[in-house]
């Protein structure tokens, strides 16, 4: 009986030890999280009197155009902010300086779509050191570029002796502000780029009038875009999270660094993952479950203050997935019946003046409807099926729910912001919070 006490003794001492322990651990992981939830804030404080300073800046382009300046935001009525008049829409293409010429870029052309390509590829968006370059591959551009319901001539070019120097492009969308029953039809203009040698002759404004001269055409006055860069006014700020799935990868390539008591293999270890996901039912979605899928993606977006609704047809070209383009699981349940789904898009980018490394495997986070599976657990599912198709680092921005799952998974925040902007059109609210925001832009 004694023997046994000692021994109860001994084993209460030993859980006391492992209960002291866990607790000091638990207090460093806290500790580490408020931070990293203060850095944030101390970023994103310095970030708003940037985003002042950079708006009360003269623009001399965006001046001209139909969006809210900052200092009179207060003054000007919810809605379009210049009414458009189909009439008055200008018939024929802005003019270009000599030997540069307009065209419609034929995506579904082999030779045409190689050219978009390589002018993305060579002059499109870069980090502000110059180490990584996004690489669209064609798949890739034909799944972004030709939804149903595409004008050809939304997809605009500029050539120089036969060669393509600058691009713009636009999808119709259709796009429900603020409440379900204001709702617009208009483009999502993506995909500016000039080549870098002739970006002193200012085409990008001319690309801009262009695009917006034609969706005019087609009796359209709102856009809706995202911007890395600052012009008159955004009417949301988001950043960018960032999940380690490779992190030696990400370290030699200087995507990720080393802390001053950190290792490469404490970094493989914190941010290991399990072979195979925890949810019971969860697959590759197919064709048959486009009207269920479309179904819960409507319903679930409905509590946004900004959402696309979604036709079957819409939800078949984004969703099914595409190998090295877009990934979508779903979790069904008996009966077939699909209760939740995840998605992700692939968007490598090139890897410059690396000795090692030519590409960084970027999986970003698409729509996600959690209603029976809990949303940490179906995304922890998602960074697992994500590593298990060769990606290096999972991507989410802080809208829709995400906020509940990016802590919790090990996320870590990005420098940059990414800015949602509204083309003539003035918000009720002048800016949504990122949790408002119920779109993603490709």
């Amino acid at each position: 009986m004694q023997q046994q006490e000692k021994q109860q003794q001994s084993s209460d001492e030993e859980i006391e030890v492992q209960d002291q322990g866990q607790q000091q651990q638990q207090q460093q992981q806290q500790q580490q999280q408020q931070q990293q939830q203060l850095t944030v804030v101390q970023k994103q404080t310095q970030y708003n009197q940037q985003l002042l300073d950079k708006l009360n800046k003269p623009h001399q382009f965006w001046e001209t155009q139909p969006m809210p300046n900052i200092n009179e935001l207060d003054s000007l009525k919810p809605g379009p902010i210049q009414e458009g008049i189909l009439a008055d829409v200008r018939k024929d293409p802005f003019n270009l300086i000599s030997k540069f010429e307009w065209c419609n870029v034929d995506l579904r052309n082999d030779e045409q779509a190689q050219q978009v390509y390589t002018l993305l590829k060579e002059n499109y968006v870069e980090d502000d050191d110059n180490m990584f370059r996004f690489d669209y591959s064609i798949d890739f551009l034909r799944w972004a570029l030709l939804p149903p319901g595409q004008h050809p001539d939304w997809i605009v070019g500029v050539k120089v002796n036969q060669k393509l120097v600058g691009f713009i492009t636009g999808i119709p969308v259709t796009l429900h502000i603020e409440n379900q029953q204001t709702k617009v039809k208009m483009t999502e203009i993506n995909f500016l780029c000039v080549h870098k040698k002739i970006r002193a002759n200012r085409l990008a404004p001319v690309l801009i009038k262009e695009i917006t001269r034609r969706v005019h055409i087609k009796n359209m006055w709102q856009a809706v875009y995202t911007a890395g860069i600052v012009v008159p006014t955004p009417i949301s700020q988001t950043r960018y999270y960032h999940r380690s799935l490779n992190a030696k990868k990400l370290i030699e390539v200087g995507f990720s660094s080393l802390s001053a008591r950190q290792t490469i293999a404490r970094q493989q270890k914190l941010y290991k993952l399990p072979e195979e996901p925890k949810t019971q039912g969860l697959r590759a979605m197919k064709k048959k479950d486009v009207a269920q899928v479309t179904k819960l993606l409507n319903e679930y977006l409905k509590q946004f203050k900004l959402y696309f609704k979604y036709t079957e047809d819409e939800v078949k070209h984004w969703f099914l997935p595409r190998k090295d383009v877009i990934s979508t699981y779903v979790v069904e349940k008996e009966q077939g019946v699909v209760t939740d789904f995840l998605s992700f898009y692939n968007l490598p980018s090139q890897v410059i003046k690396n000795p090692k490394h030519t590409h960084l495997r970027a999986a970003y986070s698409y729509y996600n409807v959690a209603t029976q599976t809990p949303i940490v657990q179906l995304m922890y599912d998602a960074l697992i099926l994500a590593k298990n198709e060769g990606y290096d680092v999972f991507n989410a921005l802080d809208i829709m729910e995400n906020e509940k799952f990016l802590k919790e998974l090990m996320f870590c925040p990005g420098d940059g912001q990414l800015n949602y902007y509204l083309y003539n059109w003035k918000l009720e609210s002048n800016m949504l919070k990122p949790e408002e925001i119920g779109i993603v832009l490709v």
